[in-house]
């Protein structure tokens, strides 16, 4: 029986597979191709049969070398070798009995029968058979042999070697270039199927059959760029047959082109094929139509996967207008992709691409209305509250930056048309993202809406937002820069930032200190008589201000100050001392420690003092951990009080945390040092003060022989230098239930002015990520157990909740628990609450939207894995 893919590969042939059994001399003919060639001479005919049945019964049966190689001479004639016979003979033979002979070829193929003819003649005249006989028919007949061999053996190495030669002389080039000539003969859709799947699929098939012997040539790395080279030689040859008049057909180069790209394999085929089309189709409108023919005759299903590939290979707008021309607008299927899938369902695209998609659709008259409608409807979705919660970050910076490339591309009388659109867009964008807890979101809505609100209103005052400035803001900013005219024919792919001024000139020390070169002045004159350059100016960097009024010495003078002094320099005095005089006197800030916290938070900067907010923070901080049970229980009550600001009620959550920070700390490391910066809790050591560049002091004689004989003295092993910890009870334990519980007391009731489940999610996801601070800092605590409960409580209660920000205080919160909890305890007191938040944590890492969220999930997953790996280690023996 025939194999399957013998029959399949043999359609062109006839409705059998054509071995040298498929008709007696004289059987009337049966096939379409047959029916052809009955209109041939019968003599003829018959004659071309006899010869080949004669030839490979020959072949089959014989063993003298001269006999076989007559008749393969004889056959090789019908190839146009040694004599060119009648034109219809040679059609006949190749196209029916071509592949029943390399068939009997591949029967015979074995290390005695090559050997038959030592100088290798015979060798040379088999492999010809296969280069240079009809290429589609012989490259079906190797794959099918090579598939139908058992390996690992003489015959299946040998088939593998010929094909990677058929493959580097060009037969796959000549393979598509014979599909694409003008077809006058009767066409078998399923042949032409089989022979696409082949050619595509040469890799896994090869991989397949030849396993660990496999060539380098047929990896998939190796074969498609090979392939891609092979398309372009085949476009080459159509290019050739249009230029002589010859009508032709791209559509299986496009079949080839769409099945690869659908197959994850556009990079390496594309890559070869696009640059090599940029140069071609740079002068020559005959090589554009044939790429735009090319791309037109894709199927339906490889679209997206071809015009993907072909915007992310090319660089500049222009040079994908001379690949696709207008099919955006031939092809619904193509317009819905470039326009809808690329821009909206899609977002891991660079932003060069994006600049050559939109820039594409720019550059001609046919499709800038649909830029417009492209713009139109980006801002549509960028006003959507819908889409601000829930999409991805990514995704929204990637809208984003498609807006404001239309808005370079868009000139002034096309906007103005679609004004009140945009507008109205705009404002709902602009208000459902200020209202974001992200800042990045944030920024985004107040850099478009700076872009837009310039673009459509041009005459009126420009909409000024202050946001602080990072690589996005500016890249954004760069991408809004109109374009010229003749932008769109630069070699750069995308908009020309704005002008960079130029930098100033970096100053010397010697213009530093004054002893710069003065200007050269006229001989004689005053001013050389006035110069004062040459003098060394003083050095008064550490004077200090004088000031009329006295720093506070005592705590209560410092609350006076802070409250009831008119004298801006003593209420600045008092701010900046406060902090090391609630360290230094503790006794008496207890005393007045409630009230001192209590001014602190509603404290008001008076005057412009340098960093206000830090020194109140820490001055804050300060009084809570001198006092940490009675201020934090009046913070924790003010947090949920009436006509607080959202501002004050995030300094609570701040102070709470840095408060609670320092109290779990060990007593030597809870208080910076007064040496040093504000923050630093770091001493310089006296080596490093001497070395320092500039200091005025010279080094030590002992310090200088003693870094000598260091660098002389050669060890063999030298232990780390350790320093003994200082041990001590662990302050926050006796207060962390004061710094915990309250905060979870009414977060689910709504005041007049401050709602957490409402429109203050900001503030909610503030005190989710407190909340997992302060169970992260109260591990070994005592009360670490019912506070980890109480937190899983409310991560519950809130785990769907919509705002980003607030997912992510939840899951850190989990992972806190997780970290804090005893082993033993969480299994014994919380075994539910684990098991739902497992299900909840995979269901997050699986299907959120939020980069952050997911990747927290997963880390949260981990711990629950190692708290069971732990427990297992545990109760085993």
């Amino acid at each position: 029986m025939v194999p399957v893919s013998w029959r399949i590969s043999g359609v062109r042939e006839g409705a059998r597979g054509l071995g040298s059994e498929a008709w007696g001399p004289g059987e009337p003919c049966r096939s379409g191709w047959s029916a052809l060639f009955c209109k041939m001479d019968p003599a003829r005919s018959a004659a071309v049969r006899l010869t080949v049945q004669e030839a490979i019964h020959t072949l089959s049966s014989s063993e003298d070398v001269g006999h076989i190689l007559s008749t393969l001479g004889t056959l090789k004639r019908y190839l146009g070798g040694t004599e060119d016979p009648a034109l219809p003979e040679k059609e006949e033979f190749t196209t029916i009995h071509f592949s029943a002979v390399l068939r009997c070829l591949v029967s015979k193929l074995s290390p005695g029968w090559l050997e038959l003819s030592p100088e290798g003649r015979l060798e040379r005249l088999w492999e010809s058979f296969f280069l240079e006989g009809p290429p589609d028919q012989a490259f079906l007949v190797l794959m099918e042999a090579i598939e139908s061999t058992a390996g690992p053996s003489f015959r299946l190495m040998k088939l593998a070697r010929l094909l990677e030669t058929f493959l580097s002389k060009g037969r796959v080039a000549a393979l598509m270039e014979e599909q694409c000539r003008p077809q006058t003969k009767p066409s078998f859709p399923l042949f032409q199927e089989t022979l696409l799947s082949k050619v595509v699929g040469l890799p896994d098939h090869l991989g397949n059959c030849l396993q660990h012997d496999n060539l380098t040539q047929f990896f998939p790395q190796n074969y498609f760029p090979l392939l891609g080279q092979e398309v372009v030689q085949a476009l080459k040859a159509v290019v050739n047959f249009l230029q002589d008049g010859l009508d032709c057909s791209v559509s299986f180069v496009s079949r080839v082109l769409g099945k690869v790209c659908i197959q994850g394999r556009k990079k390496e085929i594309l890559g070869v094929v696009v640059p090599q089309l940029t140069v071609l189709t740079q002068d020559s409108c005959v090589w554009q139509r044939v790429c735009w023919r090319l791309v037109e005759q894709v199927p339906d299903r490889a679209v997206e996967a071809v015009l993907t590939g072909l915007v992310e290979a090319t660089h500049r707008p222009e040079v994908v207008s001379r690949l696709l021309g207008n099919v955006v607008v031939k092809s619904k299927k193509a317009q819905f992709v470039m326009t809808r899938k690329l821009l909206f369902l899609q977002y891991q695209h660079t932003t060069s691409m994006l600049q050559s998609l939109l820039g594409y659709l720019a550059m001609d008259s046919q499709r800038r209305p649909l830029l417009t409608q492209v713009l139109k409807e980006l801002l549509e979705t960028w006003g959507n509250s819908s889409a601000v919660r829930h999409a991805p970050l990514e995704q929204q910076c990637y809208i984003s930056k498609a807006i404001l490339i239309c808005l370079a591309h868009l000139g002034e009388p096309e906007l103005q048309g679609i004004r009140d659109d945009l507008l109205a867009s705009m404002m709902a964008g602009v208000k459902c993202r200020l209202d974001s807890s992200l800042p990045p979101v944030r920024r985004l809505g107040m850099i478009v809406a700076e872009v837009i609100s310039s673009r459509i209103h041009p005459e009126g005052p420009p909409l000024k937002f202050q946001y602080e400035e990072d690589e996005m803001s500016r890249e954004m900013l760069a991408l809004a820069t109109p374009w010229s005219a003749d932008a769109c024919s630069s070699e750069i792919g995308g908009p020309s930032p704005a002008p960079v001024a130029t930098e100033t000139p970096v100053e010397t020390p010697e213009k530093t200190m004054g002893n710069h070169i003065p200007p050269a002045q006229p001989q004689g004159s005053d001013s050389e008589l006035d110069s004062d350059d040459e003098f060394i100016p003083y050095d008064m960097s550490g004077d200090k201000e004088l000031k009329s009024s006295k720093e506070p010495l005592y705590i209560r003078d410092c609350l006076e100050a802070l409250t009831t002094s008119e004298d801006m320099e003593r209420w600045e005095a008092a701010l900046k001392v406060l902090e090391g005089m609630v360290y230094r006197s503790p006794e008496a800030t207890r005393e007045v420690s409630v009230e001192l916290a209590k001014v602190l938070l509603h404290l008001e900067e008076k005057t412009c003092v340098a960093d206000f907010e830090q020194l109140r923070q820490r001055a804050l901080v300060a009084v809570t951990v001198t006092d940490p049970e009675r201020v934090a229980k009046y913070l924790t009550s003010q947090f949920y009080g009436l006509n607080y600001s959202l501002r004050q009620r995030m300094d609570i959550l701040d102070v709470l945390v840095l408060a609670a920070q320092a109290l779990s700390r060990p007593r030597s490391l809870q208080r910076p040092s007064q040496h040093g910066p504000p923050g630093s809790g770091i001493l310089c050591s006296p080596a490093l003060a001497i070395s320092r560049p500039g200091n005025a002091v010279v080094p030590d004689w002992q310090v200088v022989v003693e870094e000598r004989i260091k660098s002389k003295t050669r060890r063999f092993s030298k232990g780390c230098p350790r320093r003994e910890l200082s041990g001590g009870p662990n302050e926050f334990n006796s207060v962390a239930g004061c710094f915990f519980f309250p905060l979870l007391q009414h977060f689910d009731r709504p005041l007049v002015t401050f709602d957490l489940l409402g429109d203050d999610q900001l503030v909610l996801g503030r005190l989710a990520h407190t909340l997992a601070s302060l169970m992260y800092l109260a591990v070994n605590t005592t009360v670490a157990v019912p506070m980890g409960k109480a937190l899983l409580e409310f991560v519950w209660a809130l785990r769907f909740h919509v705002d980003t920000y607030v997912r992510r205080g939840l899951l850190s919160a989990v992972s806190s628990v997780l970290l804090s909890v005893p082993t033993e305890r969480l299994l014994g007191d919380l075994p539910d609450e684990l098991l739902e938040a497992r299900s909840w944590l995979a269901d997050v890492a699986e299907k959120d939207v939020d980069e952050d969220c997911r990747e927290l999930a997963v880390r949260a997953l981990l711990l629950l894995e190692q708290l069971k790996d732990k427990l297992l280690s545990i109760s085993s023996p």
